[in-house]
């Protein structure tokens, strides 16, 4: 009997796909990707209404892009001044560290990761300013700059870190984790308690990782920031805040209570995540005056090409599904002990979104599992534990490299990382810790606890 061609061409676009995703920082991959998927139809190895099926499979999470995280683009102002009082008050450099972490997973948890991100490089472009201007009126010398180019650094990655933490907890933290959610036939407080035995351990060693690399000043960590310097932070803070009108503090107020309100509104599931994200761009934008088109359009510019990206990735789901590329190794899987699925589920997962995408990790095997339940392969029980081990195998070891984690690749290809010299091999390494924390005591919690 022959080989299927079809599973063949197959196999041969997945890698060219996977190869383009590697390669995303030198090339962002909805062009070469583009032209994969294309190449794909043109093969005829899926059609087009198999990938309008894959959309409309995952309408929800297209809504979460386009409408969630363009709607906190409107909330930036707070979260910038929340960051930017840490900085200002907190003098000790591993409770700062410490307070980042929480801070961007508190907010990750309940907004985007992605967002959050891009809300922690405005942060920091700023300080990184403040302290250029200086070094150019010759106020602090070469030494000085550099020291504080290392500490910006520390705390950005720390912060980074801190959004896949939160990022992985809830079905808003991560794009793939309200596609995991939607198949699995979650809500909102129902995810977070099924994933809870898992990341909230996860959590707490993340937190305790912190202290130790920032007070043994291991992976480069632990570089401080003296006292004269943090005084031009505090006074460039204080200059802004007297500076700011009274309109300005009114919409300070108005961001704060709606945050409230879209916790209040995802806790208690009152809509679809991409419809609450929607009415609460209206009301930012009502509540602070923006009525014209074109101060809207910069809200869609971090959000569309990642959409765009996502509708991509389902072309290439569908070739999957229709020559059945995955099928005898999830097979292969599925027929080893019940126990052992679900840390073979966590570490296929975890390894593969290191170097690809998590995001279309997640839904390659999401996909796969939905058919086993259909097929009585795998019982509820048993799914809803392989469904917590995509989750989090595609969430935490994704953190090795930047190609994982749609957080990590911004901030990478963002004005920020070369004024602060933060290269690619210079991010795995400060990820390293982390990433041998996360991973094993994530594959600890989901061999013992799920």
């Amino acid at each position: 009997m022959g080989l299927n061609p079809g599973f063949l061409l197959g196999w041969i676009v997945l890698l060219q796909f996977i190869f383009t995703l590697v390669f995303s920082i030198q090339c962002y991959p909805l062009q070469p990707g583009g032209l994969i998927a294309f190449q794909a139809l043109l093969l005829g190895l899926t059609d087009p209404y198999h990938v309008l099926h894959e959309i409309e499979s995952n309408l929800e999470v297209i809504l979460l892009l386009v409408f969630m995280v363009s709607a906190i683009f409107f909330m930036k102002n707070l979260l910038m001044v929340i960051f930017t009082k840490l900085l200002q008050r907190v003098k000790s450099k591993i409770l700062l560290s410490l307070l980042f972490v929480i801070s961007a997973a508190f907010l990750s948890a309940f907004l985007d990761a992605l967002t959050v991100t891009a809300v922690l490089i405005t942060v920091m472009v700023g300080f990184y300013h403040t302290f250029e201007r200086s070094f150019k009126n010759n106020e602090i010398n070469k030494n000085e700059f550099e020291q504080v180019k290392s500490f910006l650094t520390d705390i950005m990655m720390h912060g980074a870190v801190g959004t896949a933490l939160g990022g992985v907890c809830t079905i808003v933290g991560e794009p793939q984790n309200l596609l995991i959610a939607d198949k699995a036939g979650w809500e909102f407080m129902e995810f977070f308690y099924k994933m809870a035995p898992v990341t909230m351990p996860v959590l707490l060693a993340g937190l305790i990782c912190c202290v130790l690399i920032e007070k043994f000043k291991v992976f480069s960590y632990g570089h401080q920031m003296t006292d004269e310097l943090r005084s031009k932070i505090i006074v460039n803070a204080e200059k802004v805040d007297a500076e700011r009108t009274d309109m300005e503090k009114l919409h300070l107020v108005f961001e704060a209570m709606l945050g409230l309100c879209l916790i209040f509104a995802l806790g208690l599931h009152l809509a679809p995540v991409g419809i609450i994200g929607l009415f609460l761009m209206v009301f930012l934008t009502a509540f602070k005056g923006i009525t014209e088109e074109h101060q809207l359009g910069g809200a869609f510019k971090e959000s569309l090409p990642f959409t765009s990206l996502l509708v991509i990735f389902f072309v290439v789901v569908a070739v999957i599904n229709d020559q059945s590329l995955f099928t005898p190794v999830i097979n292969l899987v599925l027929a080893s002990s019940v126990d052992m699925q679900v840390p073979l589920f966590y570490l296929a997962n975890g390894a593969l979104s290191a170097i690809s995408d998590n995001v279309f990790v997640a839904t390659v095997y999401m996909n796969e599992i939905v058919l086993a339940l259909e097929n009585n392969v795998i019982t509820e029980n048993q799914f809803d534990r392989l469904a917590v081990a995509i989750n989090t195998g595609t969430n935490l070891p994704s953190v090795a490299t930047p190609n994982g984690q749609a957080a990590f690749l911004f901030l990478l290809t963002s004005s920020l990382a070369p004024l602060i010299g933060l290269s690619y091999l210079k991010m795995v390494y400060k990820a390293l810790p982390y990433t041998i924390v996360l991973t094993l005591v994530g594959l600890a919690c989901v061999i013992y606890f799920i």
